[in-house]
């Protein structure tokens, strides 16, 4: 490089000739310098390089505990986004978590656990029952069907086979003769009904068989298993009239011996939970007994005129 353009380097870095500092005694630093070096011992010199970094073990570091709360010191604060007060740590707390969240849902809830359920809760907890032998050969449990705060409520028996697979109550050939009934009340299968909505449950939730595997009716450990489940079903959507369809939604819901008849229950107006009950036949016993559909009729009828004394009561 030429002399004159590396001194006009040196002079824009503010360094004088032979890398002195301006403004000191050229002598004097030269002095110094000449004399740091040649009172350095030689052999201290020629081992200064060779000298290697001595080798450690890596220095073992316990693993930190996890613990519910944590203290941010103030010195992540600026990484904590300016959530953290200059000289003051905070506090973190674990999210509380719900009950429902930390607790799994039971297969086998007592009727105090379901008396406390609301309709999502209640629904999962039907679908993953296991408080009897039904839940062995079921497809779908059959929860429920209609409007969730309905003004009807009509209660069956049990699921059969169709509803067993489509997991809906009554919609076979019974199911259809009930819209029919329904239809001539001015009642919707969920909503649109001149005269009220109805919602459409059973006594219980999973399809009785026999060994052959045709329906039968459900036992009374099935029902008292299951019976939890309908009276949560009942608190929630607050019907102003029921209606019992068959001998075994009549007996359970009443509590009436097993020997007694429908016949002998119709025509009047029984109260279960402080609501008014109509107990009439089942749809699948007046397709085998057709005759029997006026009876039916007056039994609807006499539904209806409850409806109306109730509502005005109400107003």
């Amino acid at each position: 490089m030429n002399a004159n353009r590396r001194a006009a380097i040196l002079e824009e870095c503010g360094v004088g000739p032979v890398w002195l500092l301006r403004g000191a005694g050229s002598e004097e630093l030269q002095t110094t310098s000449v004399e740091i070096i040649s009172n350095a011992p030689l052999d201290l010199i020629a081992t200064t390089s060779a000298i290697t970094p001595e080798k450690t073990a890596p220095e073992k570091i316990a693993p930190a505990k996890i613990v519910p709360e944590q203290i941010i010191p103030e010195a992540v604060s600026e990484f904590a986004g300016g959530l953290v007060a200059e000289g003051k740590p905070r506090i973190v707390h674990a999210p509380a978590a719900s009950a429902w969240d930390v607790t799994p849902l039971s297969s086998s809830p007592d009727s105090t656990q379901i008396a406390k359920m609301d309709s999502a809760q209640l629904q999962m907890s039907v679908a993953a029952c296991k408080n009897c032998g039904l839940c062995h050969g079921r497809r779908h449990t059959v929860f429920g069907v209609g409007d969730q705060k309905a003004r009807w409520l009509f209660i069956g028996e049990g699921p059969g086979r169709n509803e067993d697979q489509q997991g809906e109550p009554f919609v076979g050939p019974a199911g259809k003769l009930l819209d029919n009934m329904l239809a001539a009340m001015g009642v919707g299968r969920g909503k649109g009904g001149s005269i009220g909505d109805a919602y459409i449950a059973n006594i219980v939730k999973c399809r009785p068989t026999d060994e052959s595997g045709r329906d039968r009716p459900p036992s009374a450990e099935e029902v008292a298993a299951c019976l939890p489940y309908l009276q949560r079903q009942i608190a929630l959507i607050q019907p102003t009239v029921l209606v019992a369809l068959g001998k075994t939604a009549a007996l359970s819901l009443l509590g009436f011996e097993p020997t007694t008849a429908v016949a002998a229950l119709r025509g009047k107006v029984h109260r279960y939970a402080e609501l008014p009950l109509i107990v009439t036949y089942h749809p699948a016993y007046l397709l085998r007994q057709p005759a029997d559909k006026a009876k039916v009729w007056d039994d609807l009828c006499l539904a209806m005129r409850t409806m109306q004394t109730n509502t005005r009561d109400a107003a």
